[in-house]
């Protein structure tokens, strides 16, 4: 990314914490209750989206205007499950997950435009599949079908607990397996770790582009 984008996402971020209007209101609802509510009325649904592609202009530069990203170590949001986008969103308010940029940008936004900006990025379109080696992603199939299908989904499109990974960015794939390989903090999950651990490092290129050819 070039420089001008990170002065422009900083000024950003520093204009979303210091907004009184929108700090005071962080936390003064739960966001899930404003999602159920929206998913009853398809007019209030169909505003959210919209107001939702309004502030994903904040996140535009990392995650795609439409959440599919052209960075490749920043993740695609584009048709993830939204109670599991919900949760990463709190994860950074609450600093579970660690990303100094996104804690702040997360914690300035209000329950309902943390809500708007998952409605809009969950019905995004995903990428397509990507190609890659057959042979290597043959093998990467068998190593998610024995050690990551059970909770991912044969078919990579997650669900409410975890994140689709069907087309997801190479690098982010690869930086996020290692990291719970090695323990590294940024994410702490145990029973991914213990799959990743049984996968093993020679694999993970394997799995990420069996990954990355699902559709």
């Amino acid at each position: 990314m070039k420089i001008g984008h990170y002065i422009k996402l900083a000024a950003v971020t520093t204009a979303l914490l210091f907004n009184p209007a929108w700090a005071s209101a962080a936390g003064a609802a739960d966001v899930a209750t404003i999602l159920a509510g929206m998913a009853k009325d398809p007019d209030a649904r169909e505003a959210a989206i919209e107001a939702g592609s309004k502030t994903a202009t904040f996140c535009a530069n990392c995650h795609g205007q439409s959440g599919v990203s052209a960075i490749p170590d920043v993740p695609n949001l584009a048709a993830q499950h939204p109670a599991y986008l919900l949760r990463q969103i709190e994860s950074f308010v609450s600093g579970d997950r660690k990303n100094p940029f996104m804690e702040g940008l997360m914690k300035a936004l209000s329950p309902d435009e943390r809500a708007q900006l998952v409605l809009y990025y969950t019905t995004r379109t995903p990428p397509a599949a990507a190609q890659s080696d057959a042979a290597l992603v043959a093998a990467g199939g068998k190593a998610y079908a024995s050690l990551c299908a059970q909770c991912h989904g044969a078919d990579g499109h997650g669900n409410a607990q975890v994140p689709r990974l069907a087309g997801q960015q190479e690098k982010y794939l690869r930086v996020s397996l290692k990291r719970y390989l090695t323990m590294s903090g940024e994410r702490i999950y145990p029973p991914m770790t213990a799959q990743v651990t049984k996968l093993g490092e020679p694999r993970i290129d394997a799995v990420v582009a069996y990954l990355r050819s699902l559709p």
